[in-house]
């Protein structure tokens, strides 16, 4: 089984702000949902969930808005376990919450924009590497 140093995890905080948009069940995929970044349509029996860019998201859609998100520096192998836990673990204890995404690579961790800060000092507390861009 692959392992990963889980008190080592690098991640990159993405430039820009990320919105999470409640539509109904079985809602297509708006127009206005883009992002340069990072895209998630997620569809269930009860709702359509959509991670766009904070931006582009009109003001008249139910949202939860201003969201900073870290990108775990993948690939990673779907026999690894506990990358999740290791990162959410320290922001949980920090009182942060999350909203958090997973894809065939990586994972995607988003916090509040108002808790970056804290959720930078608590994850690099715990010997994770945070690269910020220069755009971010």
């Amino acid at each position: 089984m692959p392992t990963v140093d889980r008190t080592h995890i690098e991640l990159d905080l993405l430039p820009g702000l990320f919105a999470v948009a409640r539509l109904g069940p079985g809602a297509p995929i708006p127009a206005w949902a883009h992002s340069n970044t990072l895209l998630s349509v997620t569809t269930t029996a009860t709702e359509t969930s959509v991670l766009c860019d904070d931006i582009s998201l009109p003001d008249d859609i139910r949202a939860e808005r201003g969201f900073r998100c870290f990108r775990v520096r993948g690939p990673l192998d779907f026999a690894l376990v506990g990358i999740l836990q290791s990162l959410l673990e320290p922001l949980a204890t920090a009182g942060i919450s999350v909203f958090v995404i997973s894809t065939f690579d990586t994972d995607y961790v988003l916090v509040p924009g108002a808790s970056l800060q804290a959720a930078a000092a608590a994850l690099t507390s715990e010997g994770h590497a945070v690269r910020r861009d220069s755009a971010a």
